[in-house]
């Protein structure tokens, strides 16, 4: 009962086979319309085009095959949806990479936009801004089998295991204000750092957002589980778009987003890309 639930990995790998097989689709690919003409204007990069960065390397489920130009992916399809809202073809997009750190350092940017699970804090708005969320992420709780956090069901049970999140993180942030555990949490520069501790066995569980979280149980976390989703507590995990500070594009950006929102192509897109977390355990 306490491992995962055989309908989680189904899920997962039901999305993950429909992320490879559907394409073409309004909501999972980059517009084809060929009569877009690029809008004119002040702030971009490059004039007649829109430079948007992603990590490097990009994973699934927000680009597939690390190859954002595809427009396959949750955060890839996202870009092009934007990208048409603000008049340009597909081809008039283009990409680079840069590390999530430098992204949001204080600067000159060398991307109009960038979308890689940029949650919207006070602090990081110092530095750059922020378009409107086109996310909401709840945190789970990711272990391995036959570990301390096997068979917990509740908060309560969490408070006296080893906790792990990237520092600086809303996951970290859940840890403090949601979990209150009696244990130190431990704290990593990167989910990398600290999905090596839980294989370790330094922690007994990693707390990720949602989508990671199956990411990681499905892929690249051998023999691991979805332990249960937190509540958020009042803690928003809102993901935006990062642009730089006082961007003259950021108004224009958020507008696309919202336009998304009401239209319900964002709805699509995180359906078709994330799915829904049906059979994760509720931690109260």
């Amino acid at each position: 009962m306490s491992r995962r639930h055989p309908s989680l990995r189904a899920a997962f790998v039901g999305i993950a086979l429909s992320a490879l097989a559907l394409t073409g689709c309004a909501s999972g690919a980059a517009p084809s319309g060929d009569e877009t003409s690029a809008p004119a204007g002040e702030g971009y990069i490059t004039p007649g085009k829109l430079t948007f960065a992603t990590g490097e390397p990009a994973y699934f489920p927000y680009v597939i095959d690390d190859d954002p130009a595809s427009g396959e992916g949750f955060e890839a399809a996202i870009a092009y949806a934007v990208a048409d809202e603000l008049g340009f073809a597909p081809e008039d997009v283009e990409w680079v990479r840069t590390t999530f750190e430098a992204a949001i350092a204080p600067g000159p940017k060398t991307f109009d936009a960038n979308i890689q699970q940029y949650s919207i804090t006070e602090e990081r708005k110092k530095n750059v801004d922020f378009s409107s969320p086109y996310y909401a992420a709840s945190q789970a709780v990711v272990a391995i089998e036959g570990s301390a956090a096997e068979g917990i069901t509740t908060i309560d049970g969490l408070k006296d295991i080893v906790l792990g999140a990237m520092v600086g993180s809303t996951s970290a942030q859940t840890i403090e204000e949601v979990v209150q555990p009696n244990v130190a949490a431990q704290l990593y520069n990167s989910n990398e750092d600290a999905k090596a501790a839980l294989e370790a066995g330094q922690i007994d569980g990693l707390v990720l957002d949602l989508p990671t979280a199956f990411y990681a149980t499905g892929v690249y976390i051998d023999n691991s589980f979805i332990v249960g989703e937190l509540p958020t507590g009042g803690i928003p995990d809102e993901w935006g778009i990062v642009l730089a500070k006082d961007s003259p594009l950021t108004a224009k950006v958020s507008a696309a987003v919202d336009a998304l929102r009401e239209n319900g192509t964002l709805d699509e897109i995180t359906a078709k890309w994330l799915g829904e977390g049906a059979g994760v355990t509720q931690l109260k």
